[in-house]
């Protein structure tokens, strides 16, 4: 396929947040390219964000139905091979649904759907339909990160006894969805946010970033949820004691309301041999601990690093001390995502190297992670089977 792909997105109008990092990271490798929309619920800031993206007004659509409808239509050489989808949680499982039936590749948003049951219909529906799927857990997509996977599979820190992870935020300190702010009121609204707030929004990030690092699945967990802010019917804040399969144990915490965090994700992986930690806010450096022996700090954009992890090598696009960081990671798995679709048209098969981004089993993995967070907490937290 020597060609740009076509994309589609849904959501992401004015106002919003997620979608235009989705069209800035997709369009970062030259190879994909933003044709059609349907960008609100409201059809007036839907066309606005179309002539705001200087589209082709009648590619520009009042609801993804009609959207839907008329691009499968179009002849198939300008058609749309992809939809992002860039809503509020509630509607990422009716949009993929559609598309995926539709014969449309989808790349979703997290987390993936409203419910476990959701989850595992779209499961079938993409082993039915054979189209790709991703998911957008961009953390696991920083080239140190993807460096961190490969030392922990390369046996450098021997068995893994202990994960620790945390995600602490301060933006929902204060009931700022009660003043209109946009992306805390469908936040901490269950009807569009799911049976969890934190948990669901940036506890997910983290079990799914502890879950890639390690090579290792949790199993069970004992959650203790809070919504501090008084009226909020989701939670705010949550605590985890984790067992990952393999006798190795853990700790989760996610919070929103931590006053002066902004988006401090970090990471340690302790093995018998050496231990590891990544702090997402300062992304282009790995910390590596052997007993006895200064921190090795390992630097994003050396030779070392790629000649240490081939995936580490390709999410790599600048030199070492030129920081490369959010934005770029997204791109990763939008490259990887689009290589992934082209193999398959070209019917080729796709290398682990490319197919290296989250898709269908990670969203089941973080709803079931919701769901059982949910349930311990509820249960005073009891130890909960996931």
């Amino acid at each position: 396929m020597e060609r740009k792909l076509r994309m589609g997105m849904v959501g992401g109008g004015p106002g919003a947040f997620i979608g235009e990092v989705h069209r800035k990271a997709s369009r970062m490798d030259g190879g994909i390219e933003l044709v059609a929309g349907a960008f609100d619920i409201d059809p007036k800031k839907s066309r606005q964000m179309g002539k705001t993206l200087c589209l082709d007004k009648k590619r520009v659509y009042n609801d993804f139905q009609t959207m839907l409808e008329k691009e499968s239509a179009l002849p198939e050489n300008e058609r749309i091979d992809f939809v992002a989808v860039c809503t509020p949680n509630h509607m990422h499982f009716p949009i993929a649904k559609a598309f995926l039936n539709a014969g449309f590749h989808v790349m979703c948003e997290k987390p993936m759907t409203l419910t476990v049951k959701e989850a595992e219909e779209l499961k079938v529906i993409v082993q039915k339909t054979r189209k790709v799927f991703g998911l957008m857990h961009t953390y696991t997509a920083y080239p140190m990160v993807k460096l961190a996977r490969d030392m922990v599979r390369q046996g450098d820190l021997g068995k893994i006894r202990k994960v620790i992870v945390q995600y602490p935020q301060g933006w929902l300190a204060r009931p700022i969805e009660k003043e209109g702010q946009q992306q805390a009121a469908w936040r901490t609204d269950p009807k569009k946010s799911g049976a969890a707030g934190c948990m669901g929004d940036i506890g997910t990030h983290a079990a799914n970033l502890a879950e890639y690092v390690s090579g290792l699945t949790i199993k069970e967990l004992a959650a203790d949820l809070t919504a501090f802010v008084k009226g909020r019917r989701l939670d705010d804040d949550g605590n985890c004691l984790l067992r990952f399969n393999k006798s190795a144990k853990g700790l989760l915490h996610a919070s929103q309301i931590s006053i002066g965090q902004e988006n401090n994700l970090a990471l340690w992986v302790h093995g018998e041999d050496a231990s590891l930690e990544w702090h997402q806010e300062h992304p282009n450096y790995l910390h590596v601990d052997t007993l006895n022996a200064p921190t090795q700090i390992w630097k994003r954009g050396n030779e070392y690093v790629g000649a240490k992890s081939e995936a580490a090598g390709r999410a790599t696009r600048i030199p070492a001390g030129h920081p490369e960081a959010f934005l770029e990671a997204f791109a990763n798995n939008y490259c990887n995502f689009a290589d992934t679709i082209r193999a398959k048209d070209n019917k080729q098969k796709a290398t682990e190297l490319i197919t290296d981004f989250p898709g269908i089993k990670e969203g089941v993995a973080g709803m079931k992670f919701i769901d059982a967070v949910v349930k311990s907490s509820k249960a005073n937290s009891k130890w909960t089977t996931i």
